[in-house]
């Protein structure tokens, strides 16, 4: 499952980062990495952007972005 497909309230683990180049790394470099814990606080009305939880700060990331990151729910 992707991020950009999860509901409020939810949360897993990512597993991967699956974009290349420039916006893989900007991701990462924001805290998104496989093995880490992420929570889906809230979605724009129209599903962008998505605001997370993700190593104890809010991050907003955009609908392709999301969909950039794989997560398996727990």
């Amino acid at each position: 499952m992707t991020l950009r497909e999860m509901k409020p309230g939810q949360q897993g683990k990512v597993t991967s980062v699956g974009s290349a180049g420039a916006m893989k790394r900007r991701i990462m470099d924001m805290g998104v990495t496989p093995g880490v814990e992420i929570k889906v606080i809230k979605v724009a009305p129209l599903g962008d952007p998505i605001e997370v939880n993700v190593r104890g700060y809010e991050l907003s990331l955009r609908k392709d972005e999301a969909a950039q990151i794989e997560v398996q729910v727990s």
